[in-house]
């Protein structure tokens, strides 16, 4: 990793998903033949603005060979909450980068951005355009593009208990600070880090993308 201007900072990949909208493990797909899987495209994103770099999956052997530490998930079943739990209980650093394995187009200056932000909050989650059920302004929070800090534990271990496991549930009970991306800011406009290439057809979009920007 360079030398940054910004405290230390750790990143995991969540990979435990069951990809069951791929229908086989997607961290391990290429986005063309011959090149590096998903996960190794994210993994060295990550390089790039963290010190402390591993991969969040529970009995998957063939992660060993990215040359990364793999943890387990805490919980079975707790899906991306569980897997956030896990990156922070196994984090080197105080705040931790948390992002899929499934996003092909991070950008780096998105990413030190996020790393850059003074660390007075307990989560830092862009906000991009859209709808979703967790807010009704148009905006949705990036959870699995965020930075969380180990103070967010107690109050995940409270929520996973009690069986909730949507990533927004707990943060009403935590410091939450929001950056903009998208239209009229800064960074990544097209919104292209938040890309999920966990489908087929999304797959083969991806590469598309990539090919015509090599091109």
């Amino acid at each position: 990793m360079p030398e940054s201007d910004w405290e230390p900072l750790s990143a995991a990949v969540l990979a435990g998903g069951l990809s069951s909208r791929m229908g086989r493990d997607k961290a391990l797909l290429p986005l063309h033949g011959g090149g590096p899987p998903l996960l190794k495209i994210v993994i060295e994103h990550l390089k790039r603005v963290a010190s402390d770099v591993f991969i969040v999956a529970t009995g998957r052997p063939e992660y060993e060979s990215f040359g990364v530490p793999v943890v387990p998930d805490d919980v079975v079943g707790g899906g991306a909450l569980a897997g956030i739990h896990a990156a922070l209980r196994n984090a080197s650093q105080q705040h931790s980068l948390i992002v899929a394995c499934d996003m092909p187009f991070l950008n780096l200056a998105l990413l030190e951005r996020l790393a850059r932000e003074p660390r007075d909050y307990d989560v830092l989650v862009p906000l991009t355009p859209g709808e979703s059920k967790q807010r009704s302004d148009g905006l949705i929070y990036q959870t699995l593009h965020a930075i969380y800090s180990k103070t967010c534990l107690d109050s995940i271990e409270r929520q996973l208990q009690s069986g909730r496991r949507q990533v927004i549930g707990f943060f009403p009970d935590v410091k939450v600070r929001t950056i903009r991306v998208g239209k009229n800011t800064h960074h990544d406009l097209d919104l292209m880090s938040f890309f999920n290439a966990n489908n087929p057809e999304a797959l083969a979009l991806a590469a598309e993308m990539e090919a015509r920007n090599e091109h």
